[in-house]
């Protein structure tokens, strides 16, 4: 089964679907797959389309997702019955009322530089993989750029060699989401570990052709292929249960969850250096790739570190108007 070659009604109805949204301009990746992954399930299921029953017993093989992500993709499904609707009076559309209940988001498991350390030690103690040999430092520089530059794990696993750029010290993002290009300036510290990374991936035998990507392997295959985000995930979470990152409550950390630590520290950085924090916040939004203000807003935690450095700060500009009003 393939919607690229689509052969029952529904795979015909579904690769029509995602043509017209993306004739619309709208890239439209994860909605088509979850429409490709319930044209998979029906396909299982030797049902040419679907029906109440099929759409009932697909969401119920999605048991295993957060409910969140349940609803997220039933209203995903709805949108294409509603589609489908204009020119199919009698099709079948969900009811929403019986959708996954929406919860609250995971709180982020926050972390910094000592935490960041410990990774890098376990990574450094990791063995030799027999089958890929860039393993160690591939999880490294990972680490480095997820925690240094904010990239998202997309943005991450998308780098080629082409992207890089040593003498300026950047990275081009290219066509993340809301379809942003943009250039991210590299600490010095990052780019040092570019630089080492660098030495191992242009070494032989691996791919360095220009659209190659940066983080990838080729094994039992005659081109470098870049990893996916379940490799990198479970990498990252075998590196985070072996240096026991963890929060309060005992929960380890995601691999977005480098974005907002990122975030946050940079906003710690700011108060602690004196920093006029509401201007730099444009600057903060334009590097992470977002639209908005708004949107870096839902990255910035409350942490105690953070309003220790505000009072300090608040102390050094007006405490001595507080000690005259109580003289």
């Amino acid at each position: 089964m393939s919607l690229l070659a689509p052969r029952t009604t529904f795979e015909r109805i579904a690769a029509r679907y995602i043509r017209h949204r993306r004739a619309l301009g709208l890239r439209f990746d994860t909605q088509a797959w979850v429409v490709d992954r319930l044209a998979r399930y029906l396909d299982g299921a030797k049902a040419a389309d679907l029906d109440a029953g099929q759409f009932e017993a697909w969401c119920t093989s999605q048991r295993h997702l957060s409910a969140n992500a349940r609803r997220a993709a039933q209203l995903i499904v709805r949108k294409l019955c509603l589609y489908r609707r204009r020119t199919e009076a009698d099709c079948y559309v969900p009811d929403p009322l019986r959708f996954a209940r929406r919860g609250p988001y995971r709180a982020p498991v926050l972390f910094g530089p000592l935490e960041v350390a410990r990774m890098l030690k376990v990574v450094s103690q990791l063995p030799p993989h027999p089958q890929y040999p860039l393993r160690r430092a591939v999880l490294r520089i990972a680490i480095v750029l997820l925690y240094t530059a904010g990239l998202r794990r997309g943005e991450l696993l998308a780098l080629r060699l082409c992207d890089i750029d040593c003498r300026a010290g950047t990275l081009r993002i290219r066509e993340s989401k809301f379809h942003k290009s943009r250039l991210v300036p590299l600490s010095d510290d990052a780019q040092r570990e570019l630089r080492v990374y660098l030495r191992a991936r242009l070494a032989p035998p691996w791919d360095i052709s220009p659209p190659a990507p940066l983080l990838g392997h080729q094994r039992a295959v005659p081109r470098f292929r870049a990893y996916v985000g379940t490799s990198i995930g479970n990498g990252l979470r075998h590196v985070f249960d072996a240096a026991d990152i963890r929060d309060a409550h005992g929960r380890q950390p995601h691999v977005h969850d480098f974005r907002h630590s990122f975030a946050v520290q940079a906003l710690l950085r700011w108060y602690r250096a004196g920093a006029n924090v509401q201007a730099q916040l444009p600057k903060l939004a334009m590097y992470m790739g977002h639209v908005s203000i708004a949107s870096t807003a839902y990255y910035l935690h409350f942490l105690p570190e953070i309003a220790v450095a505000a009072s300090e700060r608040f102390e050094r500009a007006f405490g001595h108007l507080i000690e005259g009003a109580q003289s």
